[in-house]
């Protein structure tokens, strides 16, 4: 006999309760509460007094959940969960959760999770994570968000931005910021004998 479906109050229950066996069986099942539970599992994960193995739980749910609707025959519930989602990265939130929020987003996000993804770039404590959710999400609205981004975003941070766009297979732009890791450190001159010399 099937289980019967699981409630919102069951699920948050579960993920609360103190045995590991009874938030494990909850994790996997939380897919089929979806939407409604995202921003009450956040908060269970961000609560002040919450223990550790609660709030590991919970982000698990969460990402149970992103995995559920990022099924093939999970798009009916996936437009709901991105709405979820994307609210969480409201300033409201912790940056620890929103960092988590963009990398979920970046499996399951399309066009309409763009512009709010796109204005965290300027952000010194989410750009980055911004920035390879955006690399990560197909289509042409995040590769010209990126263009766009590339002279916008302070002049330490574009060389990070030009490297999403190669990533995304463009070089309209990055050719001004080569790779970082391919400057080389120091300065050296090949000597006779093919022997390395660092100028100084």
């Amino acid at each position: 006999m099937p289980n019967a479906p699981l409630t919102l109050d069951e699920l948050i229950a579960r993920i609360k309760d103190k045995d590991d066996t009874v938030r494990a069986a909850a994790c996997l099942r939380a897919g089929e509460v979806g939407a409604a539970a995202v921003k009450p599992l956040a908060a269970v994960l961000t609560a002040g007094d919450v223990d550790l193995e609660v709030a590991r739980s919970a982000k698990r749910a969460l990402w149970r959940i992103v995995r559920y609707v990022g099924r093939s025959d999970g798009q009916k519930q996936r437009g709901a969960v991105l709405s979820e989602l994307l609210a969480l990265l409201k300033d409201v939130w912790p940056d620890a959760l929103r960092r988590e929020v963009l990398w979920m987003l970046s499996e399951i996000g399309d066009e309409t999770c763009v512009a709010t993804i796109t204005s965290l770039l300027v952000n010194a404590e989410l750009q980055e994570d911004a920035r390879c959710a955006l690399q990560r999400i197909p289509g042409p609205a995040a590769l010209n968000a990126l263009k766009e981004a590339l002279g916008r975003v302070s002049d330490d941070f574009r060389p990070a931005v030009a490297q999403a766009l190669r990533a995304r297979g463009t070089d309209a732009g990055p050719k001004k910021y080569p790779v970082r890791k391919l400057i080389p450190a120091r300065q050296t001159a090949v000597l006779p004998g093919g022997k390395m010399k660092e100028k100084r």
